[in-house]
């Protein structure tokens, strides 16, 4: 990645500074700066407490083989801007591209119909030059990954803690795969681990840099119904995949379909119509073995835990 046009400016260092020293949703941060901005944000603090140069942070990041973004740079994803906490900034491994794209998101512990469906859903999407956003964790997460991978797609990770820590460490390769054809996202500084709290507030990035988001396997108190939650209220698309109706992992995917908070998809061209309608007369369709249903839309996202 090449260095932003804003690099070396004031605005930019304040950024680092604060990004350093804060954790993502900070209510009290987000206020002060849309009171005062991020420049007289960051001289406040100083008065307060010793700051880290801007220059160290930024080489920090840089020794890993990444890149510190912020919203004034023409590569931040444009639907940050959407979000009413948005990150200071975000570190980045990899190149995280123009192309639309769609998150697939589901249960960790998922069955073999869960994993078949997700890497089939995301190798047909990266057919329609789209990209595959999940959050590297182990289950649908990772399948949704290698499906695009598998097809030479393209993918990005949104991660819970820092870039450096590989977490889950069995996904150690994954991630690598990943920075090289895609990208890796998080919105903390290398070394931060990935508390628990931290994958629901990584989840409304996810919801935000994706232009739609399907469901693939999540059972009712599913942390993923979060992500879905926070799509809807950005007005992206939501899409459920459903499941065997005895499964406790697909009642969060059935609840969704119920309430009409998520469109109905069995196929690959079920969901390309969703979100990209233009291409849906020449997609490939690639079936799951689900029930049929018919499209539903609108309506209340069940609540996650918090």
């Amino acid at each position: 990645m090449s260095n932003p046009p804003n690099k070396g400016s004031e605005l930019r260092e304040a950024r680092l500074q604060l990004f350093d020293i804060s954790l993502p949703g900070d209510k009290r941060l987000a206020r002060l700066i849309t009171e005062i901005g991020v420049v007289a944000t960051r001289d406040r603090l100083l008065r307060e407490c010793d700051l880290n140069d801007a220059e160290a942070i930024e080489t920090r990041i840089d020794s890993l083989g990444a890149s510190f973004i912020t919203p004034e740079d023409e590569q931040w994803p444009s639907g940050l801007h959407d979000l009413a906490i948005g990150p200071i900034g975000l570190v980045i491994r990899g190149e995280l591209g123009s192309n639309r794209s769609v998150a697939i998101v589901g249960t960790r512990n998922p069955s073999s119909y869960g994993l078949r469906t997700a890497r089939t859903f995301a190798s047909g999407i990266v057919d329609h030059d789209l990209t595959v956003i999940s959050g590297g964790a182990l289950g649908i997460d990772t399948a949704a990954h290698q499906g695009a991978l598998d097809n030479e797609g393209r993918t990005i990770a949104v991660l819970a803690g820092g870039i450096d820590l590989h977490y889950p460490a069995s996904n150690a390769r994954l991630f690598e795969e990943i920075a090289q054809s895609g990208a890796l996202v998080s919105e903390v500084m290398p070394g931060v681990a990935a508390r628990p709290e931290r994958f629901l507030t990584r989840n409304r990035l996810i919801a935000a840099i994706a232009s739609s988001t399907l469901v693939v396997e999540a059972a009712y108190r599913s942390g993923s119904l979060r992500t879905a939650r926070d799509a809807a209220e950005l007005l992206r698309p939501v899409m459920a995949v459903p499941g065997p109706i005895t499964s406790p992992l697909s009642e969060g995917c059935h609840q969704l379909i119920a309430d009409r908070a998520a469109e109905i998809v069995t196929t690959l061209s079920d969901l390309i119509e969703l979100v990209d309608p233009w291409r849906s007369e020449t997609s490939t369709v690639g079936s799951c073995s689900s029930p049929d249903s018919s499209p539903s839309s609108g309506g209340p996202i069940p609540e996650s835990p918090p």
